[in-house]
């Protein structure tokens, strides 16, 4: 008996670190963590109002549709009309366990084995891994400073001389982890070029709303694929602008070539969504919740600025631009001293100090044994305190 090699991908390095800050924090240790992409704060209260309703009123849970509650894909379909002015019904709507399931399904449904993908590096761990899960052959785009970690027609080419044709392209904008984002202009060239080399385009838009535009800009919070072209596939979630994280809910605007088989993955793999968190999160499409959720990425926008203002104590860089999302993706410079690599770095700055951040290592196979990805979204107060601390850790280290 052995370990399919589909099960032979790396463990997700935030989640390891996650699993230390619990034992420190188990045996007393006072830990600051800033190692989670996990808003402060949980749903808005509309959504936990209907949560308990739902609860103390003792209404069945049984099966939604594969694809979700009907009234939950409308709710979701009119958000798009809100925000990108897009008119859109419950069919081009799967709501999903969490954006992940939406990765799975929808890969599944575009790629067949052996179809090459290409990434940017820095980028979300999991789009590789499941992806190699499903045996396909990743192509990471080494995307660095000079094309502020996103990717552009002239690295696809360079990838498809090197590596060969591509069936898809995963773009994510906001970005994990660098909170870089792609203009308009920017996007229309990819889509074009997706579009010209038959390349299935996947829009990755979970941090859409956790963006710091500055005044009057014309997208302030993101371009939807969708507004360009709608053969991409676009992947959201209620955990990142609406705090929701562990209800595991996401959705996909599907392509109308891959509805029916979406429909049919999804009721084989999971049968439906969680009901328990299906008909709760109708709650988050009210104008109080909307008010709610903006108010965080204020408060996100606040931190933002608190941590910027202490780059040059830190003596961190390069720094990705942090335009969206609640990251600060950044080089460590000479401060990697003698250690090993930012995995080593992170490691004893934890041990030491309490602070959790974790390593590029998860996200970049190209550079990141230099850098770290710190989150911001526990709050200006815990980020201030662990500014002391880590300046303290790397004064220490000479």
């Amino acid at each position: 008996m052995k370990l399919s090699r589909r099960a032979q991908v790396p463990p997700f390095e935030v989640m390891s670190v996650l699993d230390r800050v619990a034992q420190l924090r188990s045996r007393g240790r006072d830990v600051i963590s800033l190692c989670a992409g996990e808003p402060s704060g949980g749903a808005p209260p509309e959504v936990h109002r209907l949560a308990a309703e739902q609860h103390l009123g003792g209404e069945p849970l049984g099966y939604s549709s594969a694809l979700g509650l009907r009234e939950l894909r409308e709710a979701i379909a009119g958000h798009y009309g809100r925000w990108y002015g897009l008119d859109l019904g419950a069919e081009d709507v799967a709501v999903t366990t969490g954006s992940s399931g939406a990765f799975v399904l929808t890969f599944l449904a575009a790629f067949e084995h052996g179809d090459r993908v290409a990434l940017a590096a820095p980028g979300y761990p999991a789009y590789r891994n499941i992806l190699a899960a499903l045996g396909c052959e990743v192509v990471q785009l080494e995307c660095g400073p000079a094309t502020r970690f996103q990717p552009t027609p002239a690295l696809l080419d360079d990838a498809v001389a090197r590596h060969g044709e591509l069936a898809g392209l995963v773009v994510a904008s906001p970005a994990n982890p660098t909170g870089t984002m792609v203009t308009r202009a920017e996007l229309a060239d990819l889509t074009a070029w997706c579009r010209a080399h038959d390349v299935r385009l996947v829009s990755d838009e979970i941090y859409h709303g956790i963006t710091y535009p500055a005044p009057g800009a014309s997208d302030p919070r993101g371009v939807c694929a969708w507004e360009l072209d709608r053969s991409s596939i676009v992947v959201s979630s209620f955990s990142k602008f609406w705090g929701m994280t562990g209800w595991r809910l996401g959705w996909a605007l599907l392509p109308q070539d891959l509805r029916g088989g979406v429909d049919a993955l999804a009721g084989n793999v999971a049968l439906c969504p969680p009901v328990p968190a299906q008909r709760p999160a109708l709650g988050a499409f009210t104008e109080e919740s909307y008010r709610h959720a903006e108010q965080r990425v204020a408060s996100f926008a606040a931190t933002r600025e608190v941590l910027l203002t202490q780059l040059e104590r830190l003596g961190w860089g390069p720094v990705a631009p942090a335009d969206g999302a609640f990251y600060l993706y950044a080089g460590l410079g000479d401060n990697l001293g003698d250690l090993a690599d930012s995995a080593a770095w992170c490691g004893e700055l934890l041990e030491r100090t309490g602070v959790a951040i974790v390593p590029g290592t998860d996200f970049d196979p190209f550079h990141g044994r230099e850098f770290v990805r710190l989150s911001f979204a526990a709050g200006a107060d815990a980020v201030a305190e662990a500014v002391e601390r880590i300046v303290a850790f790397q004064a220490s280290r000479g």
